[in-house]
């Protein structure tokens, strides 16, 4: 199958970068798959995990959202926070997501609720990709 360049970015570093054949990401219209001769696209990520299938292996990684852009022969992904599934923290996701649930039932104001609830967001997506990553290794 022919290969494309991708590259992911956070705020901080370079994740990755490399060949790959296809990319699974979900977008803020739904999950999309691109590989090589897909349309030029500019588009919304959710916070949530983006699958990166290369020729001989499969990588999960989460982004908190950001923007995943499709040229010719390069996919790049923009992301304010980008880290390896691997590298997650299953406790601190799931402390995370009782802290944000509970902002969100004691709301004060408009702004802590919409705080909570991108706190709440973001927890999900990240025990989402956790999940995705412990299925692909069967366990």
């Amino acid at each position: 199958m022919p290969t494309m360049q991708c590259e992911i970015v956070s705020a901080e570093e370079q994740i990755f970068s490399g060949a790959i054949e296809t990319v699974i990401a979900s977008g803020l219209l739904g999950d999309l798959g691109v590989s090589h001769g897909h349309a030029p696209l500019l588009t919304g990520l959710k916070p949530g995990p983006v699958r990166v299938i290369t020729e001989d292996d499969e990588a999960i990684y989460y982004v908190s959202g950001g923007f995943l852009e499709v040229q010719p022969d390069v996919i790049t992904i923009l992301a304010d926070t980008a880290i390896r599934a691997d590298d997650l923290d299953e406790a601190a996701a799931l402390e995370a997501q009782k802290v944000a649930e509970q902002a969100v039932s004691n709301q004060n104001s408009e702004l802590d609720y919409t705080r909570a609830a991108a706190d709440l967001a973001a927890a999900v997506a990240q025990l989402r990709t956790i999940q995705q990553i412990r299925s692909k290794l069967g366990k």
